[in-house]
């Protein structure tokens, strides 16, 4: 049966929770659609424009850790509807993230478009494989011209994911991302400042002459 993030996400202890803060109803009522556990076009496309995203991981300790990971834009790869995959990179080489899954394959992540201020949340199970064990998946998720030491693929497994409200996101913008915003300003400034250089020189000439 198909489900979605709220059906993994709710436990006893956030019922209780949320009938402390009188939210209960809100979700043992909830009508809409639930079945999240497929990737469609839209989801397929913002995964497509990140270039970064957070994910969460659990010790044997029973301690989360959050680690941010990035790459190039599209480097966290939509592989079919439920399948995802990235090159992970090579950091300050603490290995908590790849150690804890190892122990314990479920993971969350997130995924924010700040000028957009959109988030997509996915649960999903994380499969570590080696550079040299699928070279075909090695080779259709690798960006070569990345700079970075790949060593090795994280493969996941969607369990289910949900889109959360832009309430709280602050829109951030990247230098890319306000160079593009701010071209046609920056565009009519180097216009001004030629037309300015250029009536500077007429009116040196007017002056000698």
């Amino acid at each position: 049966m198909s489900y979605g993030f709220m059906d993994i996400a709710i436990t006893p202890s956030v019922r209780r929770a949320q009938a402390e803060m009188g939210a209960d109803h809100f979700w043992s009522d909830f009508k809409g659609h639930r079945e999240f556990d497929r990737f469609t076009a839209q989801e397929t496309a913002f995964i497509a424009k990140r270039d970064s995203f957070y994910m969460a991981s659990v010790s044997e300790t029973g301690w989360p850790y959050v680690q941010h990971r990035g790459g190039p834009a599209g480097f966290l790869k939509v592989l079919d509807d439920r399948t995802l995959a990235f090159v992970d990179y090579r950091g300050n080489r603490q290995y908590i993230t790849t150690g804890n899954l190892a122990e314990n394959d479920r993971t969350c992540l997130f995924l924010i478009d700040y000028p957009a201020r959109a988030r997509l949340k996915i649960y999903a199970r994380a499969e570590k494989l080696a550079l040299d064990a699928d070279p075909v998946l090695t080779e259709a998720i690798t960006d070569s011209a990345y700079g970075a030491k790949a060593e090795r693929i994280f493969r996941l497994k969607l369990e289910a994911f949900d889109w959360n409200c832009p309430q709280h996101i602050v829109p951030r913008y990247t230098e890319a991302e306000f160079l593009a915003a701010s071209r046609h300003l920056l565009d009519k400034v180097a216009q001004l400042e030629q037309e300015n250089a250029s009536l500077r020189e007429r009116l040196d000439l007017r002056r000698k002459d």
